[in-house]
């Protein structure tokens, strides 16, 4: 069996077309169904402002690879959403994320005290969880659950696919690349608890770390991202058919949605993840410096194989330009000439002796920005630090006919391929919106992902069905 490697590119066109079929037929469709097959149902954790969901669901029948012009019949159907911001009284991503899709399905509750059983069942997992210390103290062999560090929400996930009698067959998730590196002391220890812990709930795991402007995005914006498929699914015994390194260069689902460039000679580092997730979170690397993951890899049964990969260029960027609006800009986001020094320095190479908590001193270096941001490339990556009128190292200044500017909400969402104003509401100010977009994902990532996804899931569970009506419509 095999994927046509153009399949993602043309999935949702095809979704169109045997829809328009379906009518002419008078065959009765439905916003859950796809030609008569039920889409694919999705839980999104950690939602945010909705960056997966406009990923796998588009926005108004519209795809964000098009820049939201292009009719985009979805596959997926998201089931369940949770947002919740322990550290602030008003819920302001959630406000803004009800105030798009509504509240049904939706929850404002504490994902660590969300009761299982209540959590729909679905057949995909969605979630950007924070990078944080993974550490478990023990595990309890006769129990339900692992004693992991309290508020790491990693542990929230474990426990939906641990407690779960129905676990979804595929999970999508995505994170910082340091996820890879993490801690100092143990590289690479917390993503080898994470692929241990779905490796012992029955999943194979790929992953790459993925760069938005690599392939065509505007922005700068690398990421982690992790597809597990369960041992129950047609996809894991494809992989067991597969070799490691063919999947994560070629016939993988990350591959065809990001195809990687052919390297005359790439040999893989394999090992096998061995012990408990105690084991692993009291052992792994620490007689070693470097991480033992690569930016690219694959855990099956408990073998890893990690290489690290290129990318193949894309010859059509999007630039910062690109997203630039062109109009009248509210005077605020003009820089005053009076603190030009100060971004000026902000943005310059530094050597700076600093003093450790002990007393002790080290010198401290940074390189120089360019100042401002270049327009014919794509920006660099969006922290939450972006909102603000005050001079910061961080934030981006691009030259306008009218002088020096910061960006504005609007361009920031562009960056990441928002709907325009998605995050403007009433009660959310610029600040906030520009924080949204630093926690957020590139939501053109998502949806080339899902896609590639999608095709797979719907050819296993569908056969030939959609080459039928391809050949039909031709």
């Amino acid at each position: 069996m095999s994927y046509s490697p153009n399949y993602a590119l043309y999935y949702s066109k095809t979704l169109i077309v045997q829809q328009k079929i379906m009518k002419r037929n008078k065959v009765k469709m439905s916003k859950n169904t796809i030609n008569g097959v039920s889409k694919i149902k999705v839980a999104e954790l950690f939602a945010g402002v909705g960056g997966f969901r406009l990923g796998l669901e588009g926005w108004n029948r519209k795809s964000a690879s098009s820049g939201y012009n292009d009719e985009f019949v979805s596959p997926y159907e998201i089931v369940w959403s949770n947002q919740f911001e322990p550290s602030t009284k008003t819920q302001h991503a959630f406000n803004v994320y009800v105030s798009r899709w509504g509240n049904e399905g939706v929850s404002n509750q504490d994902i660590t005290t969300v009761d299982v059983a209540s959590i729909p069942d679905h057949d995909l997992l969605v979630g950007g969880f924070p990078c944080q210390d993974y550490s478990v103290a023990t595990t309890l062999k006769n129990s339900k659950g692992l004693i992991g560090k309290k508020g790491v929400l990693w542990w929230s996930v474990y426990k939906i696919l641990n407690e779960k009698k129905e676990k979804p067959k595929y999970l999508l998730f995505e994170n910082v690349d340091r996820l890879l590196i993490s801690p100092k002391t143990q590289r690479g220890r917390d993503f080898a608890i994470i692929l241990q812990s779905l490796n012992e709930l029955g999943y194979a795991v790929e992953w790459r770390v993925i760069n938005a402007a690599e392939y065509g995005m505007p922005q700068r914006r690398k990421r982690i991202f992790i597809l597990g498929y369960h041992r129950t699914s047609s996809i894991f015994k494809r992989i067991i058919e597969t070799s490691p390194k063919e999947w994560i260069l070629n016939k993988g689902t990350l591959a065809e949605a990001f195809p990687l460039c052919r390297q005359p000679v790439i040999l893989p580092s394999i090992f096998h993840l061995t012990g408990d997730i105690a084991d692993i979170s009291s052992a792994f690397n620490k007689p070693n410096a470097r991480s033992a993951f690569n930016n690219a890899g694959l855990i099956i049964n408990g073998t890893v194989t990690t290489l690290k990969t290129t990318p193949c260029p894309k010859c059509a960027y999007q630039v910062l330009n690109d997203i630039i609006l062109n109009g009248d800009v509210e005077e605020g986001y003009f820089i005053d000439e009076k603190d030009l020094d100060k971004w000026h320095y902000l943005k310059g190479a530094k050597k700076i002796i600093r003093r450790k908590p002990d007393g002790s001193e080290y010198h401290y270096n940074e390189g120089a920005l360019k100042f401002p941001d270049p327009l014919d490339k794509p920006s660099r990556t969006i922290i939450t630090q972006e909102g603000g009128s005050s001079p910061s190292r961080v934030k981006h200044v691009i030259q306008t006919d009218k002088g020096l500017r910061r960006l504005m909400p609007i361009e920031l969402e562009r960056l990441n391929m928002f709907p325009d104003n998605h995050t403007r509401l009433e009660g959310i100010s610029d600040v906030k919106r520009a924080s949204f977009m630093g926690n957020a994902l590139v939501v053109g990532i998502v949806e080339k992902v899902g896609l590639a996804l999608a095709q797979r899931i719907k050819y296993e569970q569908q056969n030939s069905f959609e080459d039928q009506i391809l050949l039909r419509a031709a």
